[in-house]
């Protein structure tokens, strides 16, 4: 009989997997599973086969990278899985001076209402539906325009009246404390003219 997962991702003697403690995958776990929630995958099966198939890869290079943390480990291979298969959907290789494709790529599953229409054709390898692959392909090309660098210059902040207040005279404060002046005796002289 062949066993249910494969020996070298169980944990060892000693309770670690792939060289690391359970917490660590256990930490793993939860990251991946809330970015699989905030692609809105609703279908607990689903969701727990893509978690563990994205903690599988992880634990096979976690061996050959003991510097990195189990957590960022699964968050590489999962954003490469996404990748990967949104290049396979939309027909668009990815390159390494494009890195919106991931980014359009998530925005087109939503625009498409992947999550509510075709949510088990998610991360599973093709043939896809037509009616899905079109809507992917149209909101991917809908997800905006390439993005480009923008430069924002500083500008000097606008105080206002107080600015002018300030610049009434030689000495700075002059022109605020003539205003004060005047509004007191304006106060003093309602209240003689009232009382």
């Amino acid at each position: 009989m062949e066993p249910a997962m494969n020996p070298a991702l169980l944990p060892d003697a000693s309770g670690k997997l792939a060289g690391r403690p359970l917490e660590e995958w256990n930490a793993a776990y939860v990251k991946v599973e809330n970015y699989f929630h905030a692609l809105r995958i609703r279908n607990k099966p689903l969701l727990g086969q893509l978690v563990l198939r994205v903690l599988e890869r992880a634990q096979r290079r976690a061996p050959n990278e003991p510097d990195r943390s189990a957590t960022q480990l699964a968050a590489e291979e999962m954003d490469h899985l996404v990748t990967e298969w949104f290049s396979e959907v939309l027909q668009n290789p990815p390159t390494k001076a494009d890195q919106t494709l991931s980014t359009r790529g998530r925005l087109a599953l939503l625009l498409a209402d992947m999550p509510g229409k075709w949510q088990e054709q998610f991360l599973r390898p093709g043939p896809w539906p037509q009616a899905f692959v079109s809507a992917m392909r149209e909101s991917f090309l809908q997800a905006g325009p390439d993005f480009q660098i923008s430069k924002m210059v500083p500008r000097p902040f606008d105080l206002g009246p107080i600015a002018t207040l300030t610049n009434l005279g030689k000495i700075p404060y002059f022109g605020i404390i003539f205003i004060w002046t005047l509004f007191a005796l304006l106060l003093i002289v309602i209240f003689w003219l009232t009382h």
